[in-house]
């Protein structure tokens, strides 16, 4: 049975455009934050933060209500453009906030937003799994994130583009190019992709298939508590898990650090103005696309742990670097680069270890364990990286990215355990099957 790659560039259309959305967001609220409001980068950062802390409750809430949900357009599709047409709508409304410089409507315009992106951030990602057989999911998975990358890309060169200087230039054709990407995404998507007839022709396709092959490819083995016996993680496993986990925070708290601040950072140290940041951004974007097949082949030779651990060295000595560049070179755009193809490196292999270790244990438990750790960190890191731009100086941003990230190194020096040298992917494409 094939992937049918149409039907799943499609499908991959909603994330392209949750992609674009939280590139802008992520590069420009800041920026308006600090410009019009003169809020300080504590306060900064803790709103920077605001994101991931509805993100704990509001993901597991809607990707809830939406298995549960049965409308005529099918399940996840009401989330998918409801969300939409309300995170679009509030995303228009946020520059003329801007442009009228007040705080208390762009802050509830904010907070409306984050809440339209919320509704409809699940639904979108569990749409491929609903509309594809078990068994290919993993280059199903491959496409959706390259098409993430594509939206990201985009607004990248929006921002590029469309962004004038000064310290407080009209954001409005900026937010209006990337909410138009995301209502053309999410139309072409409800279209040309019926939710609830394509997933009556993938159950009939699978079953067609199992019946004249006699292989069973999409089997849901559904089995309570009390016929599983799960095996306590040994200690040994334990104590690596934990080191894991702990890598995992500080890598995050490191990458996610620059990425929040560095928009702000370029303007004040390097003297940039307009989207000129975007470039190096970009840059790192692309280098971590073009990575993930020669990466996966590179811990098919010398294991998972070697690979992340070469990922955080790049990064790391990346960082590091930066500190000593007073103005922007080209060369910088090496070092993005470099940064691109580290953190692809540690994407790649860092949640596989999580389910080496917890084999025989609790895979859902550890997996939501993952994602609480990645999570914490993004909340925590804006928040404490912003208070030493704002007390100290803005020179912390990449001492402070490179402490983490030989923090997050020698934590995974004392990983033993869930290191393995994955089989060479069949196919190109599944190298960029990520779990992040």
């Amino acid at each position: 049975m094939k992937l049918n790659y149409r039907r799943t560039v499609l499908i991959g259309l909603a994330f392209l455009s949750i992609s674009g959305f939280w590139q802008i967001y992520d590069s420009i609220i800041p920026l308006m934050l600090q410009n019009t409001f003169h809020l300080g980068e504590t306060l900064t950062g803790t709103l920077m933060a605001m994101d991931n802390v509805l993100a704990i409750f509001l993901l597991p809430l809607f990707g809830l209500l939406s298995d549960k949900a049965d409308t005529r357009i099918g399940k996840r599709m009401p989330f998918i453009v409801g969300g939409t047409l309300l995170a679009v709508t509030f995303l228009m409304v946020l520059p003329a906030a801007d442009n009228e410089e007040n705080l208390i409507l762009f802050l509830v315009i904010m907070f409306a937003l984050l809440l339209s992106m919320g509704l409809y951030r699940s639904p979108a990602i569990a749409l491929m799994p609903d509309l594809t057989p078990n068994r290919l999911r993993s280059k199903a998975n491959a496409i959706i994130n390259l098409m993430g990358a594509v939206g990201g890309v985009y607004a990248l060169l929006m921002i590029k583009f469309l962004v004038g200087s000064g310290k407080r230039p009209d954001y409005f054709p900026l937010f209006a190019s990337v909410g138009g990407l995301m209502l053309v995404a999410v139309a072409i998507l409800f279209l040309t992709v019926r939710e609830k007839k394509v997933a009556a022709l993938v159950e009939a396709e699978v079953k067609a298939y199992e019946a004249a092959s006699g292989e069973i490819i999409d089997a849901a083995v559904k089995e309570s508590e009390e016929d599983v016996v799960k095996e306590a993680m040994p200690r040994d496993v334990k104590r690596s898990m934990i080191f894991l986990l702990a890598s995992i925070f500080l890598w995050f708290a490191a990458y996610n650090a620059v990425t929040t601040a560095f928009s702000r950072y370029t303007g004040v140290v390097w003297n940039m103005e307009g989207g000129g940041f975007a470039d190096c951004l970009m840059v790192a974007t692309v280098a971590a696309i073009l990575s993930y097949i020669p990466i996966g082949s590179i811990a098919s030779r010398i294991g998972r742990k070697k690979t992340i651990m070469g990922g955080i060295v790049l990064m790391s000595a990346c960082y590091f670097a930066a500190i000593f560049a007073g103005s922007y070179h080209s060369a910088i755009n090496i070092a993005f680069a470099l940064i691109g193809i580290g953190w692809a490196a540690i994407n790649v292999n860092s949640y596989p270890m999580i389910v080496e270790m917890s084999k025989g244990s609790d895979i859902g438990k550890f997996t939501g364990t993952y994602y609480t750790f990645s999570m914490a960190a993004q909340i925590f890191t804006p928040i404490l990286s912003g208070f030493l731009l704002e007390r100290i100086s803005y020179r912390t941003l990449f001492p402070y990215a490179f402490l983490f990230s030989v923090a997050a190194l020698l934590t995974m020096t004392q990983v033993r355990h869930g290191d393995s040298k994955p089989e060479k992917k069949k196919a190109a494409l599944e190298n960029f099957d990520l779990d992040d």
